[in-house]
């Protein structure tokens, strides 16, 4: 063989190594991304049947014990299910909006995690004059409720069962929201602010209190045992949307969401291309750390300043939803969940880490002093007010969390997928 032919060879040797490395690399990329979503899941459902559990001890013998266990179980199941968030805008079974993953697991995510609520829907609460509000659900004496709003549907609610309170969600409205892990937090805290000042705490009156909602609202309250009824409805919801996403996540299964994701359904038609996969994957964790965690849930929050676009304003738990929110970005970024390291990683591709590196390092400092002064002296409700020199820190947290949003593009890139800046960006986020 002459010396052209050798090279040539030798070229197309090297070519082909580089594509089945790139390919094993992408790969693994997807099955350390399937795996997290299992055991994070896992988790989230587990933790969810615990606080099942303790409603359901609370409302079967109301005591402040059994409350204050009520609220510690919603506090714990909030860590598991907030790093499930970085699995949102992807196209996954948790939010996909069309496909047969839709269909087959119902895009749960706005019965579980919708915000903010209109807890004016749901319960009374206490307006600027101190006069306690009706016309809700849960004090409805008829058996149709109307939630109001655009086109609205009038619901049968002479019990208060799931399926009345998943017809009323959203129904008339994306304020409408009658479900999830908020509805449950509203019902357990009450109400935290006076929502006629978003400044002025006349309500709890404390940088460290959160909602204080009466226990007599379910013991001798005339409603007592309507808010029983829909406490449960709404936890059982919960636990039912979470087993639906453990279905779609768990192993030895050839026939659902994570066996499609790794090419191997027996179902040929339901498998994904390895490339359309990583690119809704980046895709969906550059717009989560960008536009909805920087943007939606600190920017707004920031620049209103509003206890209803705070994320957990009643049990004054926000500070909570910013780490477990980055740190399931985080997990997916650099392939480790819970303490373990689960393989492949997209950080593992990159040639130049430093950025990325520096830019994750300065936000997890920024939301360690977050956790800290809410645990200390003051709430991210109080955080927020403009005198405030604290603010000033969570907008240059939210800038960096938008600039880590930019940088999967170069993630994504060092991995073999193509994106934009465009593609990171939720086009319909609110704009500033």
């Amino acid at each position: 063989m002459n010396t052209s032919k050798i090279l040539a060879v030798s070229i197309m040797a090297a070519t082909f190594s580089l594509s089945v490395n790139a390919t094993g690399q992408q790969s693994n990329v997807l099955r350390t991304y399937a795996d997290i979503a299992t055991a994070n899941y896992i988790d989230a459902l587990n933790d969810a049947k615990s606080l099942q559990n303790a409603i359901q001890q609370f409302t079967s013998s109301p005591s402040l014990d059994s409350m204050n266990h009520a609220k510690a179980a919603w506090l714990v199941s909030r860590e598991s299910y907030g790093q499930t968030e970085a699995f949102r805008l992807s196209n996954g079974p948790i939010d996909a909006e069309e496909g047969w993953h839709a269909d087959l697991y119902g895009a749960p995510e706005g019965q579980l995690n919708a915000w903010p609520l209109d807890e004016g829907m749901i319960d009374y609460t206490v307006d600027a004059d101190g006069n306690r509000t009706a016309g809700n659900i849960i004090d409805t004496t008829s058996k149709m409720f109307n939630p109001g709003g655009e086109n609205p549907e009038a619901v049968d609610v002479s019990s208060i069962t799931m399926d009345a309170i998943s017809a009323l969600n959203e129904n008339g409205g994306d304020a409408n929201v009658a479900t999830g892990y908020h509805a449950v937090e509203f019902l357990l805290w009450g109400q935290d602010q006076d929502y006629a000042n978003f400044v002025d705490d006349s309500v709890t009156n404390g940088a460290l209190t959160a909602g204080q909602r009466p226990l007599s609202d379910y013991t001798s309250d005339s409603n007592a045992d309507r808010r029983k009824e829909y406490l449960n409805a709404a936890v059982d919801l919960i636990v039912s949307d979470l087993t639906s996403m453990t279905d779609a996540w768990e192993d030895n299964n050839s026939s659902n969401y994570k066996s499609a994701l790794l090419g191997k359904s027996t179902t040929k038609s339901m498998n994904i291309d390895r490339e359309t996969a990583l690119r809704q994957i980046f895709s969906g964790l550059g717009v989560f750390i960008k536009s909805e965690l920087a943007n939606e849930r600190i920017a707004v929050a920031v620049l209103t300043p509003s206890e209803e676009d705070e994320h957990s304003c009643f049990s004054d738990n926000t500070h909570r939803d910013i780490a477990t929110n980055y740190l399931g970005f985080r997990n997916l970024v650099m392939g480790t969940y819970g303490g373990r390291d689960f393989g492949v990683a997209p950080i593992d591709a990159v040639k130049d880490k430093s950025v990325i590196m520096n830019l994750m390092a300065s936000i997890e400092a920024r939301i360690a002093t977050i956790n800290s002064l809410a645990e200390t002296s003051k709430h991210f409700d109080y955080q927020i007010h403009p005198n405030d020199s604290q603010v000033r820190e969570i907008i240059k947290l939210k800038n960096e969390m938008r600039s880590l949003g930019d940088q999967i593009v170069i993630v994504a890139k060092d991995n073999g997928i193509s994106l934009t800046v465009g593609d990171v960006t939720d086009s319909e986020e609110t704009q500033l």
